[in-house]
């Protein structure tokens, strides 16, 4: 007789999954938040908005991947800091609306579990949590062979968080005249990595272990430098500063990103040259022979969110960055919207 089939003979294993969760557990475990109700391991996350103390809680979420950034932790086989990527994307884009990070769930999808690279993913995913200071209260894993690559995987994020009615942050008091202030970013974050991949290793025909000296260090360290999260710079600096807007620049870069929150009757002018361009996007530009608006629409070119002021709040905002250690600088301006298919204006 033919030998029985099993699930794990066909590349699932049950087993390993399970002992998986006690690891997830513990990290999660190191992610606390009042709020949480539970621990992870059974069919949902529960969290409580009693902790609110809000005249009308409402509800922020948001969820966003790491996209072929992915290719890079593969090829260094590093995996510790992709999960910090994860969170910032889906935490960042809850921020900008004035909320409050509450919990954060993900997605892990891997052509066979591996427990190393399981457990450095998940993480990751706890160590981005603790900087937004939201619990991780959940998600999946799930072992899906001849889908993906041994050793390859992908990954999804889920963020929620809260703001009062009151203080949502949705750019409807943006005026004409009012200040664009750029804050940095920590290199290429998870954007662009198709067009990067391209370069480096078509282009260029770098290896991931290529010694860069405008970085520093290897092509794959600077690659996989972990996206900032913005949590305590934002909500330190919104508790008690008039902010009429915020930008998370993702994919779509400096000129798509800001001008969705831009009342329709407006546009923006952003000054070249205002901010210090980091050597990786300098790097790729010319490597690349990318012309500056591609370089503005595909990168975030170092600036990696934006806050719109009042032009007497400039000040006070600066300051207030300046004394979180924040490289801050206003790189613009709302102006008057002449042209609705061409509402980014550049001047040097």
């Amino acid at each position: 007789m033919d030998k029985p089939l099993t699930y794990a003979g066909a590349g699932v294993d049950i087993d390993m999954a399970n002992n998986l969760v006690n690891t997830i557990k513990n990290i999660a475990s190191q992610t606390p938040r009042s709020g949480v109700m539970g621990e992870i391991g059974g069919f949902g996350g529960l969290f409580s908005l009693n902790v609110s103390n809000l005249e009308r809680p409402v509800l922020v979420s948001a969820t966003d991947g790491v996209g072929t950034k992915l290719k890079i932790a593969f090829m260094m086989d590093m995996h510790h800091t992709i999960g910090i990527d994860l969170v910032a994307m889906s935490v960042n884009d809850v921020l900008v609306q004035g909320a409050k990070p509450l919990f954060f769930l993900d997605y892990l999808a891997i052509g066979k579990l591996d427990e190393r690279i399981v457990k450095d993913i998940v993480t990751g995913v706890g160590e981005g949590c603790r900087q937004a200071n939201c619990a991780l209260i959940g998600g999946e894993t799930a072992e899906m062979p001849g889908i993906y690559a041994t050793n390859e995987y992908d990954l999804a994020g889920f963020a929620v968080g809260i703001v009062d009615n009151s203080k949502i942050i949705d750019g409807s008091g943006i005026r004409m005249g009012h200040k664009l202030i750029g804050i940095s970013s920590s290199g290429l974050h998870s954007n662009g990595y198709s067009l990067v991949r391209k370069i480096c290793f078509d282009v260029l025909n770098l290896k991931i272990d290529a010694h860069i000296p405008e970085f520093g260090k290897t092509l794959g360290e600077e690659l996989l430098t972990p996206t900032r999260i913005y949590a305590d710079t934002v909500l330190r600096m919104i508790r008690d500063l008039s902010i009429h807007g915020l930008a998370h620049i993702t994919g779509g870069g400096i000129t798509d990103n800001i001008i969705r929150i831009i009342p329709k009757s407006c546009s923006i002018l952003v000054k070249k040259g205002s901010w210090e361009i980091p050597p990786i996007f300098k790097f790729l530009q010319q490597a690349g022979n990318i012309d500056d608006a591609e370089m503005m629409r595909t990168f975030n070119n170092g600036i990696g969110m934006v806050v719109v002021v009042p032009d007497q709040g400039v000040q006070d905002v600066l300051e207030r960055l300046n004394a979180m250690d924040e490289k801050a600088v206003v790189i613009g301006e709302v102006i008057e919207g002449k042209d609705p298919d061409n509402r980014v204006q550049w001047v040097q």
